[in-house]
C-alpha cells in the first residue's frame, strides 16, 4: 500500500529505498477476550532481511507470508499464528479468529444449527 501513493515511474526507485531502510514491521490488534474481561493482543511482526529486501526490490510481495513462517527464529510471526495462539489459550473464541484471519480456512466456524 506504501508504494501505491508514488507515481508508477516511481516505484521500482521507492522499492529499492525501502528494501534498503526498513527495520521491520509491527501490526497489532486488540481483539476482546473470549471471558469479556477486556482485550488481548494479536500480532505480526516482520523483520527485514536478505531475503524480505529482495521480495520488496522484485514487487513480489506477496510472498513475504512465506519468509515470515520461515523466519520464525529471527522473530518474525504471522497474525494468523497469533490468532491461533490466542485460541488454543481460549482467550478469543474461533468465530473471532475466523473474522479477522488473513487464511480464513485456519479458523473453521460452525453454520448456525451445524458444525464446521
Amino acid at each position: 500500500r506504501l508504494l501505491d501513493v508514488f507515481p508508477i515511474d516511481q516505484q521500482a526507485q521507492i522499492r529499492t529505498m525501502v528494501s534498503e531502510s526498513l527495520r521491520g514491521i509491527v501490526c497489532q490488534q486488540l481483539i476482546p477476550r473470549q471471558d469479556g474481561q477486556g482485550r488481548v493482543l494479536a500480532l505480526e511482526v516482520l523483520v527485514n532481511n536478505p531475503a524480505v529486501g529482495n521480495l520488496i526490490r522484485e514487487a513480489k510481495t506477496f510472498m513475504l507470508p512465506g519468509v515470515m513462517q520461515t523466519g520464525k527464529k529471527l522473530g518474525m510471526r504471522l497474525m494468523d499464528d497469533s490468532l491461533k495462539e490466542l485460541v488454543d489459550q481460549q482467550l478469543i473464541s474461533p468465530e473471532e479468529a475466523h473474522r479477522r484471519a488473513e487464511n480464513k480456512k485456519l479458523f473453521p466456524v460452525a453454520a448456525p444449527g451445524g458444525t464446521a
